[in-house]
C-alpha cells in the first residue's frame, strides 16, 4: 500500500524519493493523531456527561497531539534536530508549556497523597474556599462549602472542585489534623450596673458543665499531636475573660468544641445563659442606648 502510494507521489508530482517518503510519512502521522484525537474525546464523552470536563479533555488532547504533530515534522524534515536528546528536550518543554496546570495538578496530588495534609472527611480551608472534604481525585479535590453568607461554619450546600495545584499555591489550614479541637469564643456583655462578679460566676460555671469531656479528650490528643507538631497548651479547661467596652462589661467565653459542632455548643451555651440571666434581677444584658437629658426642666426642678 506504502509503494503504491509513494509510486503514484512520483508519477503525478514528481518529487524525488526521499522528498517522497516524507510526504508520505507526513500524511500517515496525520492520519495517526487525528483517529488518535477522535478516539481519546470518544472514550471521555462515554465516561462522562459533565460538559465543562469534556470541554477541558478535548482542548488539551488537541494542544498534545498537535504539539507532538509539529516536533515529528520538525524531525523528519530539518537535519538540524538529529540529536535525540534535543529532541527530546524541546518535546518535554512544550508539553510541560502546553500542560503547565495539568502538571501542578498531578503534583499537587502526589503531594496529597505522599505527606498527607489532608484526607477525605477533614475540613480544611485553602485560600477563600472552606469546606469538608469528599473526594480526592488526580487532578482536584472536593469540597462541601462552609461559611461563606451562611454563620459558624455550616454547610452550604454547594460542592466546591479545586485544582490539587492550589495546594502548591495557597495556605492550607486543616481544622481536623494535629489538634483537632478549635477554641470559640462567646462575648456577653452586660451593664455597668449589673454584678458582673455574679455574671462571670455563672457563665462559668454553664462553660464547665459540658467541657470536662472535651478537656479530658483534648489532652489526649495533644499527646498524640505534640509526636509530629510542636503544639503546647496550659490551659484546655473554659476560662471567662473580662473587659470594658464602651457600653458595658464584656465578659468573654472561651472554651473548646469539635469544628462540626461550633454552631449547636453556641447555641446550648446562649440557652443556658438566657435562662440563668433571667432568674438574676441584678444581672442585664447591655445594648447600645442613647440618654437624652433636659437642662430646662432640671435647671427649673432645682
Amino acid at each position: 500500500m506504502a509503494e503504491v502510494i509513494i509510486k503514484w507521489i512520483h508519477k503525478n508530482i514528481g518529487l524525488s524519493p526521499e522528498t517522497q517518503m516524507k510526504v508520505f510519512l507526513l500524511l500517515l502521522i496525520s492520519l495517526i493523531l487525528w483517529v488518535l484525537y477522535f478516539l481519546i474525546n470518544w472514550l471521555v464523552w462515554r465516561q462522562t456527561e459533565d460538559v465543562r470536563t469534556r470541554y477541558r479533555w478535548k482542548k488539551t488532547s488537541g494542544y498534545i497531539l498537535i504539539i507532538l504533530g509539529l516536533f515529528i515534522i520538525i524531525r523528519l524534515w530539518f537535519r538540524g534536530f538529529e540529536s535525540l536528546a534535543t529532541y527530546l528536550g524541546l518535546l518535554s518543554a512544550g508539553l510541560a508549556i502546553a500542560l503547565r496546570d495539568l502538571v501542578s495538578d498531578l503534583a499537587g496530588w502526589l503531594f496529597i497523597i505522599g505527606r498527607r495534609p489532608f484526607s477525605v472527611g477533614d475540613r480544611i480551608q485553602i485560600g477563600n474556599f472552606a469546606g469538608d472534604v469528599v473526594d480526592i481525585r488526580a487532578f482536584q479535590f472536593t469540597l462541601m462549602e462552609i461559611g461563606n453568607w451562611v454563620d459558624a461554619d455550616q454547610s452550604t450546600g454547594r460542592v466546591i472542585h479545586i485544582p490539587n495545584g492550589m495546594i502548591l499555591r495557597e495556605v492550607l489550614a486543616n481544622y481536623s489534623k494535629g489538634f483537632y479541637y478549635i477554641w470559640n469564643e462567646i462575648p456577653v456583655l452586660i451593664t455597668f450596673e449589673s454584678d458582673w462578679q455574679k455574671a462571670k460566676k455563672i457563665l462559668q460555671k454553664i462553660a464547665e458543665k459540658d467541657s470536662e469531656r472535651l478537656s479530658k479528650a483534648a489532652e489526649k490528643k495533644i499527646k498524640e499531636a505534640s509526636k509530629k507538631y510542636m503544639i503546647l497548651y496550659s490551659k484546655l479547661t473554659p476560662i471567662v475573660y473580662t473587659s470594658v467596652k464602651e457600653s458595658g462589661v464584656l465578659l468573654t467565653i472561651r472554651y473548646l468544641c469539635e469544628p462540626q459542632s461550633r454552631r449547636g455548643s453556641e447555641q446550648k451555651i446562649w440557652e443556658d445563659i438566657l435562662k440563668e440571666f433571667a432568674l438574676q434581677k441584678d444581672i442585664q444584658l447591655a445594648y447600645p442606648t442613647q440618654r437624652f437629658y433636659n437642662y430646662r426642666l432640671e435647671k427649673e426642678e432645682n
